[in-house]
């Protein structure tokens, strides 16, 4: 028969004697039980003896943590923490060398625990390592040993910090700026610097004036991971409570001092493997680093400031050269709307208007202006290649760069305060003075570049805003060691890479593994296919635009092609420039009847690829080509202006002349409608069961709110 629950078996220890195996009641006082102990090896005086633990932090048993006993515990039979609090006090302060060091190390240990501590400061200890400490007579082991037990004592936060003299202050302070000094009492010094600075607004500035942060620098330097660590600890912690009009200054200071450049070379790059403990000071560091963009991100922008308003100037300046403005004021304001427009804003006569909303407020002109004049050709070029083009698929730059600053605010939590037990910080951002600044301009070339990937419009802003949201945290999530890393980890998240890593997490989802769910889907499958296939041919009859392949052509010529409504023709013909919108069957002079097409080819398979195979066709133009093979013999050849067209055509050809469609777009609409009829059907399902009924009418596309620049 089990024992009863409160009634635990252990066995207690004492020196010298064999250990008792007795049956605990946890209904019994524990007084009781400790006298009963004492009983049985004729010990007098149970007043004077409590349990500890025999192993680990080997704690002290109270009636509050008694519950705590698992059956097969050893226990140890000890004089009580009051009785070991007053021998120690009194060991403490003889005048005998090695007995003092033997109980300042005994004290080191007990005073981890909180029964122990409690009675240790009662009998004011704390006051008394406090002397001993500012009389500067101890040295070596036993003022490691002193250091230890007064953090570990004011760790149970039972007395105030604020109690501290500023002579015990001064002294630790001094033990942090001595070149040379033991490592032990260092790492206790610089620990106990920080508990001051973390629990005491008043200390903080004490702390603050007796250390500098280029004595603390001094530290990162060294080869021992544990004092780089309790520096950057105090560093982190100075900065933490700094009042905000001085974390700049601060900042500033470190910089000058090369904090950057030594945490790079000295720690991350160092040649041991970072531990936990680092990490997160790193993390902490890095946070209050980025904090100090809040007041820009938070600041409004007045349209009534001249000086700010001439920042806008200065943009529009730069990409258009406006040296030579027309005097006239109405024919100044015309223009700068125009300038403005093409810029991206979305104010076009007053942008000034764009930088209101916070965040991220004028921190987004901020990083429009340094990459106008650091990355001058970057920006003149993304501004440029996209006020020129007139087929409503241009990037604005204005609102892409106000709303990516705002995603990257929150992608990197500026603002927040560091959260406890969080390491993850970034090596790159220690690699560069303006790291934020530089990260925007890295994250705006890849914003463009997705844009012009999903051939995107205005209406899908929020879509691309999106997707480059999850490059940028996937691409962070790698932990890029520098920012060319970044870029390449960048480079390898295109639009349809997101496609296809969104499509294999879905597909590993366990909750659409189950029987009842596969079924459910397969029977689904056919009617989202269909959807699927009459929106590629809808699309089809819309038609596109395709740049004409040539070999000495500089200038670029198109030519368009469309299906007709009733699919059994396919439409072509030249143009002299890209078309606004649908172009009319009469304008295609050229024309293929749907039963002469033999078959689709891609890639390399191309006629126009093989027969330009000396030209060294780059990767990107062989993944977009396709042609049409019909008879008699005859081929259509195309490059796709983009993945997406390509996906459409082909899926689309497929489908018209009866075969599967297999790009990775259609794989990954197909799981998207597929996951969202699921969602609704199992919204008023408990069980999933199939009935023998014939399958449902296929829903009309306009059911689904289907949209076709996917994100």
């Amino acid at each position: 028969m089990p024992p009863p629950a409160d009634v635990v078996k252990v066995a207690i220890e004492w020196p010298g004697a064999n250990a008792q195996l007795i049956e605990i009641d946890q209904k019994r006082p524990l007084a009781s039980i400790i006298r009963e102990v004492c009983d049985g090896w004729s010990l007098s005086g149970a007043e004077q003896f409590a349990l500890r633990y025999a192993d680990g932090p080997q704690l002290y048993i109270t009636e509050q943590s008694r519950g705590d006993i698992k059956n097969g515990t050893i226990l140890r039979l000890a004089i009580s923490p009051a009785r070991a609090a007053r021998q120690l006090l009194e060991r403490i302060q003889s005048h005998g060398i090695d007995a003092r060091l033997e109980a300042l190390k005994e004290l080191a240990k007990l005073s981890a625990d909180p029964t122990f501590a409690a009675e240790f400061i009662n009998m004011e200890g704390i006051g008394t390592l406090a002397r001993l400490v500012e009389s500067g007579t101890h040295f070596g082991e036993m003022l490691a040993f002193t250091l230890t037990a007064f953090l570990e004592l004011m760790d149970h936060s039972i007395v105030s910090w604020d109690l501290i003299s500023l002579s015990f202050i001064k002294q630790i302070a001094g033990y942090v700026n001595q070149p040379m000094v033991d490592v032990s009492i260092l790492q206790r010094s610089l620990a106990i610097l920080e508990s001051m600075v973390l629990n005491s607004h008043s200390l903080y500035h004490r702390v603050a004036q007796e250390i500098t942060v280029g004595q603390l620098i001094g530290h990162l330097q060294v080869s021992n991971q544990e004092i780089q660590t309790y520096a950057i600890a105090l560093i982190n912690a100075l900065f933490l409570k700094a009042p905000e009009d001085r974390r700049q200054e601060m900042a500033s200071t470190l910089a000058q001092k090369h904090l950057r450049s030594i945490i790079l070379n000295h720690i991350v790059r160092g040649n041991r493997p970072i531990k936990a403990e680092m990490a997160h000071q790193l993390y902490v560091l890095q946070v209050l680093t980025f904090n100090l963009l809040e007041e820009r991100m938070m600041t409004k922008m007045d349209p009534n400031d001249q000086t700010q308003r001439d920042v806008i100037f200065e943009l529009r300046r730069i990409a258009f050269d406006g040296e030579n403005d027309p005097t006239g004021t109405e024919k100044r304001k015309a223009l700068y709307a125009k300038d403005y427009k093409m810029l991206g804003f979305t104010n076009h006569l007053n942008p000034a208007m764009d930088f209101t909303q916070t965040p991220p407020g004028m921190l987004a002109l901020d990083n429009m202006l340094y990459l106008a004049k650091v990355h001058q050709d970057t920006y003149i070029r993304i501004v440029l290649e996209n006020s020129s083009r007139e087929d409503k698929h241009e990037c604005p730059f204005g609102r892409c760069a106000i709303e990516l600053t705002r995603v990257l605010c929150e992608i990197l939590q500026v603002g927040e305060l560091p959260n406890e037990g969080c390491n993850d910080y970034h090596p790159m951002f220690f690699t560069h003075d303006r790291a934020w600044e530089e990260f925007f301009c890295v994250c705006i070339q890849l914003l463009n570049k997705t844009w012009k990937e999903m051939r995107a419009t205005a209406e899908d802003f929020n879509k691309v805003m999106q997707v480059a949201r999850e490059q940028i945290t996937r691409a962070l999530a790698m932990k890029p060691s520098s920012l060319d890393q970044l870029k390449n980890k960048l480079r390898g998240l295109s639009y349809s890479e997101i496609l296809r890593l969104r499509q294999s997490e879905r597909m590993s989802q366990d909750d659409f593994q189950s029987p009842p769910i596969i079924e459910l889907r397969e029977r689904i499958q056919p009617e989202i296919l269909e959807l699927i296939k009459q929106q590629r041919l809808n699309r089809l009859c819309e038609g596109s635009c395709f740049r004409k392949v040539g070999n000495r052509r500089r200038q670029e010529k198109f030519w368009f092609c469309r299906l007709s409504l009733n699919h059994k023709v396919l439409h072509y013909g030249d143009l002299d420039e890209s078309p606004q919108g649908e172009v009319p069957l009469e304008m295609l002079s050229d024309k293929i009847p749907v039963c002469d097409i033999k078959s689709v080819v891609t890639g390399k398979d191309c006629p126009h690829m093989k027969e330009k195979s000396a030209l060294k066709q780059n990767k990107e133009v062989l993944e977009l080509a396709f042609s049409v093979l019909y008879d008699p013999d005859e081929t259509l050849n195309f490059v796709a202006p983009n993945k997406y067209e390509y996906c459409v055509w082909t899926d689309g050809l497929c489908a018209l002349l009866g075969r599967e469609m297999g790009s990775d777009l259609t794989r990954s609409d197909l799981d998207t409608l597929i996951s969202m009829e699921m969602k609704l059907r199992l919204l008023d399902l408990e069980n999933i069961t199939i009935p023998e009924a014939p399958p449902p009418v296929p829903k009309e596309p306009s059911s689904y709110n289907f949209t076709y620049n996917y994100s």
